[in-house]
């Protein structure tokens, strides 16, 4: 019986991907690091506007990035 799942590791490597991104994106004033933690966190943002709870304020996450990927555009 198969117990991988693709889905679940694909997300969790969206997430990993999004952190990274976003820690050098913040101390490397990268917009373009900051636009790819922005699309890297589409999917896990998505999976929780689904929350019935709290949890749904995690869907805000991408607005904020997409805020600074536009703030450190225009200072660049």
């Amino acid at each position: 019986m198969e117990t991988f799942n693709w889905t679940v590791f694909l997300w969790q490597v969206s997430f990993i991907i999004s952190l990274i991104a976003l820690l050098y994106g913040i101390f490397k004033r990268s917009w373009v690091s900051m636009l790819v933690s922005f699309i890297t966190s589409l999917p896990v943002a998505y999976y929780f506007l689904g929350a019935n709870n709290a949890w749904k304020l995690v869907a805000i996450i991408p607005v904020i990035l997409l805020v600074l990927t536009v703030v450190f555009y225009k200072k660049g």
